[in-house]
């Protein structure tokens, strides 16, 4: 098969991961900057084109879209499921995982276990916002925050008052969630691959951080999750309509919480963790179920 990976690095882990383990397999692999992609969009034949050739040879794409880039990123998603191009995440679920306040409130319909979650346009009622969650500490969150940025954890009402202030008076979109101290600076990170659990981590926050991700100088351990927090996950993903994504748990005294699900999950913390080829699974499960006219699984919402 010729599988594209949207990718704006050749270099990044995952995507180097990806292309080397879909040449192992005998596929013809491809990294394409999706923003350096352009589009026709015709009803009776729409294209893509990139660098100058047309992208309609592609059997299967492999959505690498940073936060950063989504918009443009998910219309070349969705111009390839347009053309009949089997995607591993469709467009919408993309879109829908990095919209943090739109997809709580699904996974909430759901009956999924969430931290307690307060959302407001206005500063006008901002003690009572914060009387919401259960007050201080908490965090407050960017909605278009990735890797810990953005993520402020306010020691108490005055701290969190001026913290909420402030995002809003820059117009900035926020969510304020209560801190979970049972997780003492732990979350568990699952992937998800066709509906199956199929590698975790423990992250532990850095020394004087309450944030564990990676890159923000956390620590990772394999860790054996319960039955729980395998079926959370899985329903996760499910709700989200992704195929392939990571979520991220915390464990609490009434069971798991998810914090995010993410589209596009780093591999080489997991990986290296693991030392499993997640990778070559990712490869394994497009192998089994691209077809044209196919896309992801979907979700709803």
């Amino acid at each position: 098969m010729k599988i594209a990976i949207l990718s704006r690095k050749r270099s990044l882990y995952s995507t180097n991961a990806l292309v080397e383990a879909g040449k192992a397999a005998g596929h013809d692999m491809q990294v394409i900057n999706p923003l350096r992609c352009y589009m026709n969009i015709a009803s009776h034949h729409p294209t893509i084109h990139y660098k100058g050739e047309d992208l309609s040879d592609v059997d299967a794409v492999i959505p690498r879209i940073g936060a950063s880039i989504t918009f443009y990123g998910t219309a070349v998603v969705r111009q390839f499921e347009m053309m009949g191009t089997y995607c591993l995440n469709e467009s919408v679920a993309i879109t829908r995982s990095r919209d943090k306040l739109r997809s709580l409130q699904l996974l909430s319909r759901k009956g999924i276990g969430l931290p307690v979650t307060g959302f407001a346009n206005s500063t006008k009622f901002t003690d009572d916002l914060i009387e919401m969650v259960g007050g201080a500490p908490l965090v407050v969150k960017l909605l278009e925050g990735t890797q810990g940025i953005g993520v402020v954890l306010a020691e108490n009402n005055q701290a969190a008052k001026s913290v909420i202030e402030a995002f809003q008076g820059v117009k900035a979109n926020i969510l304020v969630q209560e801190y979970i101290k049972d997780a003492k600076g732990r979350d568990i990170r699952c992937l998800v691959i066709g509906g199956k659990v199929v590698a975790s981590m423990q992250r532990q926050a850095a020394p004087g951080e309450f944030r564990s991700n990676l890159h923000r100088g956390g620590s990772a351990s394999t860790i054996k999750i319960t039955p729980e927090e395998r079926s959370t996950a899985v329903r996760a993903a499910k709700i989200m309509g992704l195929n392939v994504c990571g979520v991220d748990l915390l464990r609490t005294n009434h069971g798991p919480v998810v914090m995010e699900v993410n589209s596009s999950p780093g591999l080489e913390g997991i990986e290296t963790v693991t030392g499993k080829s997640l990778s070559g699974k990712i490869i394994d499960f497009i192998e089994k179920n691209a077809k044209p006219g196919k896309t992801g699984t979907r979700g709803k919402g």
